[in-house]
């Protein structure tokens, strides 16, 4: 096969790290959108904030005039700003949203240009067990990974005629340094009510976007996959 331009937003660490990663050893041009930050080796990396639409139409140019337009796009930036509900301000919820959101919004939108003029793309949004299976404090964030289901069959819908599909992943609790970070305590009650008992690596994520994104997919779209260990259970 030909090499591929694929742009995964959020390259530079943990679940964007390594889907990045697996693109790059299967031989496609690999871009990225982020806000900085060290990259894997073989990614182009264009500085953005996908809170700005104007920033991520020049991003998206910028990552066109050296790899041509973009055939894959694996949504994956993201945030937290996790608070309990009676205590969580209109800009926590906002910027959750923003950037979660509307931000995979707006680089679904650009890329979408170029996949309709091709009749063919891979759209893959990262949403979040949570998005489904809820979680205290998490207001915010469950809301926004819970619209990227309505946006990907929505996106089906419209688009899915044109070759192009749009997918969910919807990652439970994954070992990277913001897990590592958590008190053990916590750590062992997500560990006890996840039936695989342990947490993913972020390169079991990056496996299943991999697929996804393959003409072996082709009849695959508006799915959400989860990828929890069982933790989420058809939530």
């Amino acid at each position: 096969m030909e090499p591929r331009s694929v742009l995964v937003t959020g390259a530079n660490r943990g679940i964007g790290r390594a889907i990045a990663e697996r693109f790059v050893a299967a031989g496609d041009k690999v871009a990225t959108v982020y806000r900085g930050g060290e990259l894997p080796d073989g990614v182009l990396g264009v500085i953005a904030d996908v809170r700005d639409s104007g920033a991520v139409d020049a991003a998206f140019g910028q990552v066109e005039a050296v790899h041509g337009p973009v055939e894959v796009l694996v949504a994956n930036a993201g945030i937290t700003r996790d608070q309990l509900l009676l205590r969580m301000t209109d800009e926590e919820f906002e910027e959750v949203l923003d950037v979660n959101l509307t931000g995979t919004f707006r680089c679904v939108r650009r890329a979408s240009k170029g996949m309709i003029r091709m009749r063919r793309g891979r759209i893959v949004l990262i949403s979040s067990v949570v998005g489904l299976y809820g979680g205290a404090g998490q207001v915010n964030y469950a809301a926004s990974k819970s619209g990227l289901v309505g946006m990907a069959r929505s996106i089906t819908r419209e688009l899915g005629g044109r070759g192009i599909t749009a997918n969910v992943i919807a990652p439970g609790f994954i070992d990277t340094a913001m897990t590592g970070a958590l008190p053990k305590e916590r750590r062992e009650a997500y560990l006890a009510a996840i039936p695989a008992g342990r947490f993913a690596q972020p390169a079991e994520v990056a496996a299943v976007v991999e697929f996804v994104a393959s003409d072996a997919a082709a009849y695959i779209s508006g799915a959400v996959i989860p990828v929890d260990g069982g933790l989420g259970m058809g939530h």
